[in-house]
């Protein structure tokens, strides 16, 4: 795995999910004007995130069992 680059493509599609994940979690939290203005935006790139990192994911997958 350490020497695969398409793992270490996963693991990084993987964190943004996250980082995005947080982004929004702490917007909802702080509420306000922040909130209001960028909450559906903030979804919509965290759907599109996830997105992504389930197809990576599945490539992954698919290429390691012999594709």
């Amino acid at each position: 795995m350490k020497d695969d680059p398409l793992f270490y493509v996963v693991a990084a599609a993987c964190l943004a999910v996250v980082t995005i994940l947080m982004l929004g979690i702490g917007g909802f939290a702080k509420g306000g004007e922040f909130n209001k203005k960028n909450a559906n935006k903030i979804m919509r790139w965290r759907i599109g995130a996830q997105f992504i990192a389930i197809l990576l994911i599945l490539l992954y997958v698919w290429l390691r069992r012999g594709g």
